[in-house]
């Protein structure tokens, strides 16, 4: 039986299977891997104990309904992992004659033009201007259910690529996990929401570094407000440390959040660890020279070693389309967030 609850195009999807018919894999991904066998059968094996457990028929319906939620969303995001979204969050309030309305969509315009996709809530607002900007083609959307105000926006309704859910914590994964970088437009308590857990998701390290920017309509102070904030209550008090204001941007300028976001990805391509190492992916090489100064400017945020430029590890042997990337490797103390950071914008730098 279909759960009543669910979303009219998540039903007509998963209804009998027929998503696995609707939207064939990619050539080059196999839909289901044996290496994975070992996690399926973890995920079995917990299910099994929820019995044995005596869980509760409540706590039941949140895990299952958080299951599809997620199997569904990861098979619509499939073919488009390997592309370079932004999301955009904001005001699903914002009129289409509002100067950040305007900005959104000159910015998801901008992006497109640049390859890129541009991730949104899915409903009106800055969310439509996202969307509106960058095309449907270029758009991907993630809806949330809600007794009010928020249906899907003309430029994403209908689309394969639109998925609504019921939970906002799954919804807040995938905006996060699928996406290279994060623009915070105003917005009101949802807004804040994302965004501070984005900041606490960078500063913590349990998400891979990319550009977030907090971005004030032309000559707005909502965002610089807050960093004032930031600076007089959270930094005087030694609440954050000195190098977190590193992870993060505020302008008001669609350039300056545009340039940010294209140079953090000049020669720093990506991360990953392996072990107890961070392995930073580049798409060049640096010289011998070059590499020094980076050990001379960051030996305080390596538990012990120096950072060494290598090839890529045998571990990284899932990722072949990445293998011919040179990468640099360091015992990173996951600590420091801020500093590894500005390590990522020197090697832009050089």
């Amino acid at each position: 039986m279909i759960d009543p609850e669910t979303p009219k195009n998540q039903i007509q999807s998963e209804a009998l299977g027929e998503d696995e018919k609707a939207r064939p894999q990619p050539a080059d991904e196999p839909p289901f891997s044996l290496e994975s066998d070992d996690l399926i059968d973890m995920m079995r094996r917990t299910v099994d104990r929820l019995h044995v457990d005596g869980t509760t028929r409540g706590d039941l319906k949140i895990l299952s309904r958080t299951l599809r939620e997620l199997r569904y969303a990861f098979k619509v995001f499939q073919p488009f992992r390997r592309r370079r979204k932004v999301t955009v969050f904001g005001s699903a309030r914002t009129k289409p004659d509002h100067p950040a309305y305007i900005q959104a969509v000159e910015f998801g315009r901008r992006m497109a033009e640049h390859g890129w996709m541009t991730i949104t809530g899915a409903g009106g607002g800055i969310m439509e201007a996202g969307h509106k900007g960058a095309g449907r083609e270029m758009s991907m959307g993630l809806n949330i259910m809600l007794p009010f105000e928020q249906s899907a926006n003309p430029y994403i309704e209908g689309d394969p690529k639109l998925v609504t859910l019921k939970y906002f914590f799954t919804r807040k994964l995938m905006f996060i996990k699928e996406c290279s970088a994060v623009v915070c437009c105003p917005g009101g308590f949802g807004t804040l929401d994302e965004t501070l857990e984005v900041l606490t998701l960078l500063q913590t390290g349990k998400q891979t570094m990319f550009p977030l920017i907090l971005l004030d309509e032309p000559g707005g102070t909502f965002w610089s407000g807050l960093e004032t904030f930031f600076r007089e209550q959270l930094l005087s008090q030694k609440l954050i440390s000195p190098e977190d204001i590193h992870l993060y941007l505020v302008t008001d300028s669609n350039d300056v959040a545009i340039a940010e976001i294209l140079t953090f990805y000049r020669h720093y391509h990506s991360l990953r660890y392996v072990n107890d190492m961070l392995v930073i992916r580049m798409t060049s090489e640096l010289t011998p020279g070059k590499l020094a100064a980076l050990n001379d400017e960051f030996s305080g945020i390596l538990v012990s070693g120096k950072i060494e430029q290598r090839n890529a590890l045998p571990e990284e042997s899932n990722e072949p389309e990445i293998e011919s990337l040179p990468r640099l490797l360091l015992h990173f103390n996951r600590r420091n967030l801020g500093r590894l950071r500005q390590l990522i914008n020197r090697i832009n730098d050089i």
